[in-house]
């Protein structure tokens, strides 16, 4: 990680353990900075309690890192996540501080400062419930540490191996390899959303968390659009005070609603809304994706009017996207590739990633990026046989062992899964002129006790469960 933000930062043992202490440091001046400032919103997520809890957590680290004398210096290990979490920390801390300048308390109480002194208590938050997981102890685990879903720690340990934390830029290109990520506004939309720190970079606990939130793996990004991106429910930095607020303007409207990011469960949502009755009520529904809570929760006309408003948008076509399907070639059909200098995996438009998506009827194969690409353009037909495109479902092309024990040609051989047909391989279609186109579980600790989100959840329902008491 770089160490740009906070000058002086230097690599090695020494390095380390003047910078934890400069940390501690740090925390302790906003502490004293304020107490000057008794106005400071008590509910969570709120800094002054955040910041001793951050304390004490760097003193055990830094009593642990003293005691292995420099272990774990692995790149994307202990030593690279502590270098860039101390840099990102004092950015934080310097950018809280200036929001209490001496003397100006008119300037404290602006609802400019409050937004911003909210943005930064909850990233402090985010933050801490990190090296909490990493270091729950003040001992290094990011190296075992393991994801909640199986397919999201089967990436991240093939694509990072036992790095702990990895650039946006990096991760943004492997992540491409599964996941398409369309390059400009959506990707900075998408780093904003699993970049929990705000620090530059990803952390194997800020991927879990995104994959627990956007689950299933299989259409993650799609989920994430149609949740996060266009939905006008989702409110992205806002607190369980904040929740009650908004939605005290639609007290006359049963049936608004709002979600987040719970505060202190991270990986969860937390999902407000206006009872029959007329009250402010919140849930956190477990073990199943949020597009499930909301059909279901509109079904029963609790989750109507998305923020206030008439219309509520279709998540069906989430519940549609199932397991990826998987192909099958002949023997025949992969020597034919393998005379070519092609496989059967390379989309033959752009040749340069894998096919992920079957067409239908006709069945013909190519990546999403292309289709995507292909039917912004005036074709609306299959590019390969000009059947009208009636559809498309996302399918993976599985490698088995085939009669040679070259490497290359296990990675060019398919699988049938067992319920599907085989299909043809497609002809070579001529390439059109296309835009290039990128398009078990570990407990979380808590920040604080009191917080509502840690209240037993509970499935919806009318009068039995209130936004309790700050």
């Amino acid at each position: 990680m770089a160490s740009s933000g906070w000058p002086g930062l230097a690599r090695g043992p020494q390095g380390e353990k003047k910078a934890l202490a400069r940390a501690l440091r740090a925390l302790g001046h906003l502490e004293s900075i304020l107490c000057r400032a008794p106005h400071l919103d008590s509910s969570p997520p709120s800094l002054p309690d955040l910041l001793p809890q951050m304390a004490r957590l760097l003193q055990q680290v830094a009593e642990a890192r003293k005691q292995a004398a420099g272990g774990l210096q692995e790149p994307g290990g202990a030593a690279d996540f502590l270098a860039g979490f101390l840099t990102n920390l004092g950015q934080k801390v310097q950018q809280a501080a200036i929001l209490f300048p001496a003397g100006d308390k008119a300037l404290w109480e602006g609802p400019s400062h409050r937004r911003q002194l909210t943005k930064l208590a909850l990233i402090f938050s985010h933050m801490l419930t990190e090296l909490r997981a990493l270091f729950p102890d003040g001992r290094y685990y990011g190296h075992t540490y393991q994801l909640s879903k199986p397919q999201a720690q089967e990436f991240w340990r093939e694509k990072c191996g036992k790095r702990c934390v990895v650039p946006w830029e990096e991760f943004e290109k492997l992540l491409s390899s599964c996941h398409p990520v369309v390059p400009g506004p959506m990707a900075q939309a998408l780093k904003s959303t699993i970049d929990l720190t705000v620090s530059g970079h990803v952390s194997i606990f800020e991927f879990d968390v995104f994959t627990r939130l956007f689950q299933p793996w299989s259409s993650l990004l799609k989920n994430w659009t149609l949740l996060a991106v266009t939905h006008p429910g989702y409110m992205a930095f806002i607190t369980y005070a904040e929740v009650k607020a908004r939605l005290q303007n639609y007290l006359d409207k049963p049936g608004s609603y709002i979600f987040r990011l719970s505060c202190t469960r991270l990986g969860q949502w937390a999902i407000g809304y206006v009872s029959k009755d007329g009250q402010v009520l919140q849930t956190i529904p477990l073990n199943r994706p949020l597009f499930q809570a909301l059909r279901e929760g509109q079904k029963k006309g609790f989750y109507l009017y998305p923020d206030g408003r008439n219309v509520n948008p279709d998540l069906s076509e989430l519940a549609e996207i199932k397991d990826h399907r998987h192909i099958e070639v002949s023997q025949e059909q992969f020597q034919l590739y393998c005379t070519m200098n092609s496989t059967f995996e390379l989309c033959k438009i752009c040749a340069e990633r894998d096919k992920d998506t079957r067409l239908k009827p006709c069945g013909h194969l190519m990546c999403y990026p292309c289709l995507d690409g292909w039917q912004k353009s005036p074709g609306r037909t299959c590019p390969f046989c000009r059947c009208v495109i009636q559809g498309w479902e996302s399918v993976t092309i599985q490698p088995f062992p085939g009669d040679s024990g070259d490497q290359e040609d296990k990675e060019t051989s398919v699988k049938v899964c067992p319920r599907n047909p085989p299909l043809g391989a497609p002809p070579l279609p001529p390439r059109p002129n296309l835009p290039p186109r990128r398009d078990g579980d570990r407990k979380l600790v808590p920040t604080r006790a009191q917080d509502p989100d840690d209240s037993e959840p509970r499935e919806p329902h009318p009068g039995n469960e209130r936004l309790g008491p700050e």
